[in-house]
């Protein structure tokens, strides 16, 4: 039950969110549950969304600076298109009103999904030059800064108690200031940023995860270096005033060539990888060709489906309970007006008695006739409805 406690106690520690930041997390979980295939590049600030449109793969990149949802988020696409929702200055930066007038109350996951609506409709025609990478750092909001880089520094070798430091007035390795040496290196914490030049997401631990999912664990950097205890202070200061020679012992370490050595084994399995592809290809092209062939069965057979839906709603308006009452209602009326011509042609002498009597009657007879179906019609529209059911 003690640890239970102990994340209970660390949780009250942590600050309450604010108004400004349970909006933002809003924000964010519209965004995630309006689009299923989005990516995090850095949490709470950076997401990706690929969509494929005309054969071509495009990547919509959504950065959220500091102070949003009050200000507005940025939104760009990859690679560089042609379209009237992107600035024709650098094909990228998305400039349509749903972005340019996004405030407080504005749904991201709706602007974005609107946006992609937009896309597919009209699709994004892509630039033929234009620079290589994920150029998403030629625009940087307000609050939004840069990736700092990152700097390692060696502290001074541990002294036991029969040891001495070597005397002089030689300049001696310090350690980063504000770095507890029990906690490892120093390290640059993550902050808001954009991604510089690189498609894969920017890593901030020491496993680094790429695209394929695959992790890789750095090797540990200790918190001393125990070969500068075997050297002198001429050996020291000629490290220190010369790159070289710094260059060369830490080109010794065994991190350095663990790192070097799970490099060659990392791009020996990517050329393996590649070439496996490359005999993929033909099969992938054939699944390709198959699949657009079905697309193209696909749209028409919906056209087909869509025609023939409008001609049976088209019937089902024509052969309706309503529509059958009405007709017979004014072929009723209609039979009413030629039986009463016929009254008046025979008042009027026109017509003999025999004629009359047979034309009359047969005009009356379908008149009564076509009233007695619309009254049943019209039960049965108060019973069942314009649509009955067939049993």
């Amino acid at each position: 039950m003690s640890h239970v406690r102990l994340l209970s106690f660390c949780s009250g520690l942590l600050p309450p969110l604010n108004s400004l930041q349970q909006q933002r997390q809003r924000q964010i979980e519209s965004l995630k549950a309006a689009h299923p295939s989005l990516t995090e590049i850095q949490k709470d600030v950076e997401y990706r969304i690929p969509f494929t449109v005309n054969n071509s793969t495009i990547s919509v990149n959504i950065v959220l600076p500091t102070q949003f949802p009050q200000d507005k988020p940025v939104v760009s696409v990859y690679p560089a298109v042609g379209h009237h929702l992107v600035d024709s200055n650098n094909g990228s930066i998305i400039t349509s009103p749903l972005i340019t007038n996004f405030g407080m109350h504005s749904d991201l996951g709706k602007v974005i999904q609107s946006l992609l609506d937009e896309f597919w409709k009209s699709p994004p025609v892509l630039r033929t030059a234009g620079p290589a990478g994920f150029p998403f750092s030629m625009y940087k909001p307000p609050g939004i800064s840069s990736f700092p880089t990152q700097s390692y520094h060696y502290g001074p070798c541990h002294v036991g108690p029969g040891q001495t430091p070597p005397p002089g007035p030689g300049p001696v390795p310090t350690p980063h200031s504000g770095v507890d040496n029990a906690h490892g290196p120093p390290r640059a914490p993550a902050p808001y940023g954009l991604i510089s030049d690189l498609p894969l997401p920017v890593p901030t631990g020491d496993s680094q995860a790429g695209q394929n999912g695959h992790m890789y664990k750095m090797p540990e950097i200790p918190e001393s270096f125990p070969e500068l205890c075997d050297m002198n202070l001429t050996q020291l200061s000629d490290m220190s005033e010369n790159e070289d020679v710094l260059l060369e012992f830490f080109v010794s370490l065994p991190q350095l060539k663990q790192v070097a050595s799970d490099k060659g084994e990392l791009v020996n399995s990517i050329v393996d990888m590649a070439k496996k592809n490359l005999q993929m290809e033909p099969q992938l092209e054939g699944k390709r060709q198959e699949m657009l062939f079905k697309y193209e069965q696909l749209t028409q057979m919906k056209s087909a489906f869509e025609t023939k839906m409008q001609r049976q709603h088209e019937l089902s308006e024509s052969c309706s309970l309503s529509t059958l009452q009405a007709r017979l209602k004014v072929a009723a009326h209609q039979a009413e007006e030629e039986s009463e011509v016929t009254a008046e042609n025979f008042l009027e002498g026109r017509t003999d008695i025999d004629e009359f009597l047979t034309s009359f009657m047969e005009k009356r007879t379908l008149c009564h006739s076509r009233r007695a179906k619309e009254e049943k019609l019209q039960q049965s529209i108060n019973m069942h409805g314009q649509f009955p059911t067939s049993h």
